[in-house]
């Protein structure tokens, strides 16, 4: 059975991205580090890489690579203001656990 791929985001999320693209590009990542394991990373961009997927939402190209991509399908991002704090959190169902301080995770196998 394939799986269904798929990365969704919330509208305040894609506001507060379009706030500071600058016609650029999103890119979404997982890389390891962190004290559990692996940590999801973000940074902008000006052009898209050969094995890069792209999303494109209201507009705003999001781009994640396709081993990153096997780790976040299926999750969403979120951004959520605190009165102490601005993040965005992004929620996945494939993670099995995370650290004590929530920045990295370790995968469902």
């Amino acid at each position: 059975m394939k799986k269904f791929l798929s990365f969704n985001i919330n509208k305040t999320a894609i506001k507060k991205i379009k706030t500071f693209i600058n016609n650029k590009k999103i890119r979404i990542f997982v890389q390891g580090g962190g004290c559990g394991g692996l940590k999801y990373g973000f940074i902008l961009v000006k052009k898209k890489k050969k094995n890069d997927i792209c999303i494109i939402k209201k507009k705003m190209i999001i781009l994640i690579d396709s081993i990153s991509f096997q780790y976040l399908s299926g999750s969403y991002l979120f951004y959520k203001h605190y009165l102490e704090e601005s993040k965005f959190i992004i929620k996945n169902l494939n993670i099995k656990t995370t650290c004590h301080c929530g920045s990295s995770i370790n995968f469902i196998k």
